[in-house]
């Protein structure tokens, strides 16, 4: 607690786009910021918020193609944090959630500056929120998993195909659209059915967002045809099926139980 009380470096997540969706306490610290250190997914409109006297350092990270490398941002970060001055390290959605945190953190505590973490709206729960869908659901989906779609040099990541297959539960893939035929092809690969409900929500919370329904066989043909532009998160499992399918689905469920 004393740590957070003192601290004059914030890790802050901004959500998924809509500024709206940004928490009280982040837009608090925004507006405070002596230095604005933020990603290209952050919405100009909560770069905006900032002080009109506050340095803004532009450090954006998109599908792998740096403006900045992570150990550039970590310099930056603690020289930033050495001069006494507020600082912001604003990123997209959540911090926490494939944010790349850990290394800002270490950074952070290796130099000996104290800091504190601003959690922020992630794109998963912002796509629910569209969809008007839970996630989660009684007796359909008891298990919620969040995935990178995106690894190394921009293939797929060594994810465990057949226990994601068989683990029942709801899908999440964050920056899965260029790599969603892959995903598919592996996941169908390990058992899944090519009818399993998917979904696709391009620049989710924001004026451009478009939803793609589907299946886990037809969704990365759907995603190519729509030349999604804007960054894409994919949805996978029986919770996200249509509601008539899905009320058959519940309907089963209790006649075999």
């Amino acid at each position: 607690m004393l740590e957070c009380m003192m601290a004059r470096v914030f890790l802050a997540g901004a959500g998924p786009g809509d500024p709206e969706l940004l928490t009280v306490k982040a837009a608090r610290v925004i507006a405070a910021a002596d230095v604005l250190l933020y990603d290209s997914l952050v919405d100009p409109r909560v770069v905006a918020m900032a002080r009109a006297d506050a340095r803004l350092i532009d450090v954006g990270k998109r599908c792998g193609r740096h403006s900045a490398s992570q150990a550039e941002i970590c310099r930056l970060l603690v020289a930033q944090g050495r001069t006494g001055a507020l600082v912001v390290r604003l990123k997209g959605g959540d911090p926490m959630v494939f944010g790349r945190a850990t290394e800002e953190m270490d950074a952070l505590r290796a130099a000996g500056i104290g800091f504190e973490v601003i959690p922020g709206v992630t794109a998963a729960t912002a796509a629910a929120a569209a969809l008007r869908c839970s996630l989660t659901r009684r007796g359909v989906a008891r298990s919620l998993h969040f995935l990178t779609g995106h690894g190394a040099e921009s293939g797929l990541p060594a994810h465990d195909w057949v226990s994601l297959t068989k683990s029942g539960g709801t899908l999440v893939v964050y920056m899965g659209g260029q790599t969603l035929p892959g995903l598919a092809a592996h996941f169908i690969e390990a058992g899944m059915a090519p009818g399993m409900p998917a979904v696709a929500v391009e620049s989710v919370s924001l004026e451009g967002q478009r939803i793609m329904r589907g299946t886990i066989g037809s969704l990365p043909g759907l995603v190519v045809d729509a030349r999604a532009a804007g960054p894409v998160i994919v949805l996978i499992g029986e919770a996200l099926a249509e509601p008539d399918a899905l009320d058959s689905l519940l309907l089963q469920i209790e006649m075999e139980v």
